[in-house]
């Protein structure tokens, strides 16, 4: 854990540091923030610790416009709402008061080094994944981890980085995915000043932050060609050249590369040189998706529970059976990423004492088992359709077969979310005969569910 502190804040930050280096923080302080500037460049951090009396909004927008990526602390000291607002509103993740407590810093360091990424499996071949990983962690060895996205492919490499001789020193994350290509030669190898438009200061890139430790490139298959061969030449040699450089820059880590596309056919395509796939696949560590987990499933989602109860000061419920029978039928196609997502939904959603179907949503508000395939659904919608047909048996006396018939039809359909094909399915008629029910009702004035075409459905049927 790499921390910066800005300002002095009359000796109080002194007691910060005492704090945060017992807790075994490495410490570095600056007296304002063009010098937090400069350690940035030089160095990186993993938090800054800032006196609310600098400019904490100037701070943040000139550590974006350098790309630069460190939560920022506000420190002051007095516990004033005002300036802790303010702090907030400009870009700080917490506001601090000092004195310091103790246990108030520690549970900051421990957030950031942690950030909620605890390794949580149950099912055997996510256990046998992680032993090879704590097996290989011991090791210089590159390692290539593939997977769906959302399978958890950064906390396996933080596993291997914390189980590593490496553990104390730097852990740091590049998505080649996310930054511009031609951005990303100089977030990875740091630049000089005056390399290019806009370069006002020499700056570091995330090879020597990483000095000692570990470099996760996240997504690799998105880095462009000629990059890759500048990155193959910094694995083999050890030396990385900053843009505008005139001399090599030793550097001593560990690389760690995730992808979730098939690089080999990438090699084939030519958007990927098979010498650096070589390099870095000395080791592969290939997750498996949450559907071919699912002993993770539960444990995971009572994980989430847990976790987002306690973020949102609410009380801890527990995830009914039903609940717990709907999470299991799911395909998860966002894999942990998507059941995380759901399950902090649920949390907030839920009502009572427990978690309920209900409360088990996806992102657009329906039901997740809306996410069924077309035939699981079906059959789920034919067994809804029969126990309500037999808790509502005893109010069909007095009735017409017709009106039956008539109700029966547009349930059947409105629970098929329009769905011509599976309604007739379900009821067991053609669908030239449900068509022509419908276009039955619909001449004497009733509204009729609007064709879904999901699944199967005949076009032209009313």
């Amino acid at each position: 854990m790499r921390l910066l502190i800005i300002g002095t804040l009359k000796g109080q930050l002194s007691t910060a540091t005492k704090i945060a280096v017992e807790r075994g923080a490495s410490v570095t302080h600056a007296v304002d923030a063009e010098q937090g500037l400069k350690v940035l460049r030089a160095r990186g951090a993993d938090l800054i610790m800032a006196d609310v009396g600098i400019d904490i909004r100037d701070l943040v927008e000139r550590l974006a416009a350098e790309r630069i990526h460190a939560p920022i602390v506000a420190c002051g000291v007095e516990n004033d709402a005002r300036a802790a607002a303010g702090a907030i509103q400009a870009g700080a993740k917490e506001y601090i008061p000092l004195p310091p407590d103790p246990e108030l810093i520690a549970a900051v360091l421990a957030a950031v080094a942690d950030d909620a990424r605890d390794l949580v499996y149950r099912d055997e071949a996510m256990a046998s994944l992680v032993k090879l990983a704590t097996q290989v962690a011991a090791s210089e060895a590159s390692i290539l981890i593939t997977g769906e996205s959302g399978t958890g492919k950064e906390m396996i490499a933080r596993h291997v980085h914390e189980k590593s001789p490496r553990a104390g020193k730097p852990f740091v994350s590049v998505n080649c995915a996310a930054i511009p290509e031609n951005l990303l030669e100089s977030e990875l190898f740091g630049h000089e000043k005056g390399a290019f438009t806009g370069a006002i200061a020499r700056r570091v890139g995330k090879f020597e932050e990483a000095n000692g430790g570990t470099l996760l490139l996240d997504e690799i298959s998105e880095m462009d060609v000629r990059l890759q061969a500048k990155l193959l030449r910094a694995l083999q040699e050890r030396v990385i050249d900053r843009v505008g450089g005139t001399r090599p820059v030793p550097v001593d880590i560990r690389v760690i590369a995730t992808s979730n596309r098939d690089l080999f056919a990438a090699v084939r395509d030519g958007t990927f040189r098979e010498d650096l796939l070589y390099r870095l696949n000395v080791v592969n560590l290939k997750i498996p998706p949450l559907r071919a987990r699912p002993a993770d499933i539960l444990e995971l989602a009572e994980h989430f529970a847990r976790r987002y109860a306690e973020a949102n000061n609410l009380p801890p419920r527990r995830i009914t059976t039903d609940a717990k029978h709907e999470l299991m039928r799911a395909r998860w196609p966002g894999n942990v990423r998507e059941l995380e997502n759901t399950i902090h939904r649920a949390v907030l959603l839920a009502t009572g004492d427990e978690i309920g179907v209900d409360a088990i949503r996806l992102p657009d508000g329906s039901r997740i088992d809306a996410a069924r395939s077309p035939a699981e659904q079906a059959a789920h919608v034919a067994g809804q359709i029969t126990a309500q047909a037999a808790q509502s048996a005893v109010n069909l006396v007095g009735r017409t077969v017709a009106e039956v018939e008539r109700d029966l039809i547009l349930e059947t359909l409105k629970h098929c979310l329009g769905n011509r094909t599976h309604a007739a399915k379900i009821l067991g008629v053609s669908i030239r005969t449900l068509r022509n029910k419908l276009n039955e009702y619909a001449d004497a004035g009733l509204p009729i569910p609007p064709p879904n075409n999901s699944g199967g459905e005949l076009r032209g049927a009313a």
